[in-house]
C-alpha cells in the first residue's frame, strides 16, 4: 500500500469546458472506467512519474545506450562517401 493510500481523500471540484468533458468521457469509456476513475489515474501517473533527469543524467543514459549497441558497429564511411560530391553525384549524373 502506498503512503498516499493511507491519507484521507481530497475532494476537488472542477469546471470543465464541454469539449474537455466530452473528450474525458470518451477516453474513460474506452478504458471501461468512470470519468472520475480516469481522471484519478491520470493524476496518479503525473504525481508518481519519475522526476525529469538532469542534463548530466540524460547524457549518461545516452552513453550507456550507445555502449549497449556496440555489437552493431559498422565500418566508418570514407570521406568520399560523406562528401557533398559523393552524396549528390548520382543525382547530378541523372540530370546530365
Amino acid at each position: 500500500m502506498r503512503d498516499c493510500d493511507k491519507l484521507s481523500a481530497m475532494t476537488v471540484t472542477l469546471e470543465l469546458k464541454p469539449e474537455i468533458e466530452a473528450s474525458l468521457a470518451k477516453q474513460a469509456a474506452a478504458e471501461g472506467v468512470s470519468v472520475e476513475e480516469y481522471i484519478q489515474s491520470i493524476l496518479e501517473s503525473i504525481t508518481f512519474a519519475p522526476a525529469p533527469a538532469t542534463r548530466q543524467e540524460r547524457a549518461r543514459l545516452f552513453e550507456e545506450w550507445i555502449k549497449s549497441h556496440s555489437h552493431l558497429e559498422a565500418a566508418p564511411l570514407s570521406d568520399e562517401a560523406i562528401s557533398r560530391e559523393g552524396i549528390y553525384r548520382e543525382r547530378e549524373d541523372r540530370q546530365l
